[in-house]
């Protein structure tokens, strides 16, 4: 298991190493200079995973918190995931304490990935100022990329929030929160709550009514604040155990002709996708909690 000096010696050389690195922003001002209007920059990366944030305030995206899988260098065929026993299923010995041994075991291809998408509209002959072109190009349009993926992760058809077989926990119980009793429940299927999801207005109005958020925190739980979950509810779950993120390892950056509707005016867009869905291995260990 890698030490707390280590991995900030890791973290510490991937900063190092991008600063010696072509931004995505800064390739497609080269392919612009080369071909203007008819630039498009195929990644074989994906591109909200390319940047770090100069935040003093961190706020970290729904894909820091799940294990990706690169499928360009790490093709696979299918994933296991695992569902709560049936209620005519035979009784299995010692499952009233081991929950998880009732638990039935599938496989399953890995599914189709979803596309996501993102627009800007770019400013009139912006990119004759190259610098500020790759400051738009890696703050505007990637940072926009990077809220359109917490949609596909968490809020989209094929987002957390729209799948099934993840329980809803409306009432706290014994606890004191429906997030603690949602801690609780993972912990006695075997897993661990590490990671939350919740709208800003809930985070702050936890934090200026107590300490439930820093206690959290304090505990290991990684928080991602985000309007993508509505105010009043919350996704508890085992991301680092239960779930995984299937990710095509490539992105684009072209100019393009906008759907209508995309912006209030006519003018030069620029289009950037990349391609990822995510899958819960584990969906008994993750809660849309009702605050």
């Amino acid at each position: 298991m890698l030490k707390a000096d280590s991995i900030k010696s890791t973290l510490a050389q991937v900063v190092a190493d991008r600063k010696h690195e072509l931004s995505p922003g800064r390739q497609f001002v080269e392919a612009c200079e080369q071909y203007g209007l008819d630039a498009a920059v195929e990644y074989d990366v994906t591109i909200t995973d390319s940047l770090t944030s100069s935040r003093r305030k961190p706020r970290n995206p729904a894909r820091n918190m799940l294990k990706t899988i690169d499928l360009s260098r790490d093709p696979r065929q299918f994933y296991w995931h695992e569902s709560a026993p049936a209620p005519d299923d035979t009784p299995i010995e010692g499952a009233e304490i081991r929950r998880e041994l009732a638990s039935r075991f599938h496989k399953s291809p890995i599914p189709e990935l979803l596309t996501t998408t993102a627009w800007v509209q770019v400013p009139p002959d912006l990119w004759t100022d190259p610098d500020t072109f790759e400051n738009f190009l890696n703050y505007r349009l990637i940072v926009r990329l990077c809220t359109a993926e917490n949609h596909t992760i968490i809020s989209g058809p094929g987002g957390l929030l729209n799948m099934p077989e993840i329980a809803r926990m409306p009432e706290p119980g014994p606890f004191a929160s429906t997030i603690l009793r949602a801690c609780n429940e993972i912990e006695q299927m075997g897993g661990t709550a590490d990671g939350m999801i919740i709208n800003p207005v809930d985070y702050y109005r936890a934090m200026g009514s107590g300490r439930l958020m820093d206690d959290l925190e304090q505990n290991g739980v990684f928080i991602v604040r985000t309007r993508l979950v509505e105010p009043g509810s919350a996704i508890v779950g085992d991301f680092g155990h239960g779930a995984q993120l299937f990710d095509a390892g490539r992105s684009v950056i072209r100019f393009a002709e906008p759907p209508a509707g995309t912006f209030t005016e006519p003018g030069i867009a620029l289009k950037a996708e990349i391609y990822e869905r995510v899958v819960v291995n584990l969906p008994t260990n993750f809660f849309v909690v009702s605050i």
